[in-house]
């Protein structure tokens, strides 16, 4: 077994956003990392498994609201919930790898003496993070995962998650729209779609492959800006592998009737 150690944490940085000009609005981010690396056998040419994160952790200074943004960070990119990133990004590497061989050892076994298919086992986990200012008094946070869990082709997504910087509260739509948002906002989306692709009417899009088995919905996927809301679509959820992920950009005037009245940008 081949095991890198855990790197130390790398750099720190400091996102300044401005609710009302205190101390308390000031968040800063420090860098963890977690790389591990296991082999399936003890073969020379063994398949192996690596986990690779970069996650961007509130500091210790950013108290009570650093503390919440990176516990719903660490429930959301790994599905822990431990008392730092560190520890969490460490927890996921051992618990991925560790399944890795569990699992696919058995099965390798069976398949070992067929060279074609040692890449279905060659299994990687890769998640990058940044964050960067969102609309008045909001943190927008940005994951970047590619795994390949064997199949035909690895997996690219982009996770988002969008905070309220004084309290590190976790804004979710039903923050920023007013009861009753769906179905406008369904018709401003379709309306984007269309206009990114070309397409003039719905039997179009599904034409090209957008939306074939599927209506248009209000992604929680989305990215808070100081001028506009982004929904991002990864693969798969509007449209096939092949067509990749599908961002639409939407300026805040195009939904400004429905956005709720306690909602600054």
């Amino acid at each position: 077994m081949k095991k890198i150690d855990i790197l130390p944490v790398l750099g720190l940085t400091l996102l300044m956003v401005s609710c009302g000009g205190g101390d308390e609005d000031n968040v800063a981010f420090e860098t963890v990392t977690a790389d591990k690396t296991v082999v399936l056998t003890n073969e020379e040419n063994s398949p192996s498994c690596g986990v690779h994160l970069k996650l961007e952790a509130a500091t210790e200074a950013s108290g009570h609201a650093g503390e919440l943004i990176n516990a719903a960070v660490m429930k959301r990119l790994l599905d822990r919930e431990e008392n730092t990133m560190q520890l969490a990004a460490d927890a996921f590497a051992d618990t991925y790898t560790e399944s890795y061989k569990t699992t696919m050892l058995p099965l390798y076994n069976e398949d070992r003496s067929d060279s074609t298919k040692r890449a279905w086992y060659q299994y990687h986990y890769i998640i990058e993070t940044s964050t960067q200012k969102g609309s008045k008094g909001t943190i927008a946070y940005l994951a970047s995962i590619n795994y390949y869990e064997g199949g035909a082709h690895g997996i690219n997504q982009l996770i988002t998650l969008n905070f309220e910087a004084k309290t590190g509260r976790q804004l979710t739509l039903g923050d920023i729209f007013a009861t009753g948002y769906e179905q406008p906002l369904k018709n401003v989306l379709l309306k984007a779609l269309k206009a990114k692709t070309g397409c003039t009417t719905l039997a179009a899009l599904r034409n090209k492959g957008y939306l074939y088995s599927m209506d248009i919905f209000p992604s929680e996927n989305f990215i808070l800006g100081e001028e506009t809301i982004t929904f991002v679509y990864n693969p798969y959820e509007i449209a096939p592998y092949a067509m990749g992920s599908t961002e639409l950009i939407i300026p805040y005037s195009d939904v400004d009737k429905i956005l709720k009245t306690t909602f600054e940008y």
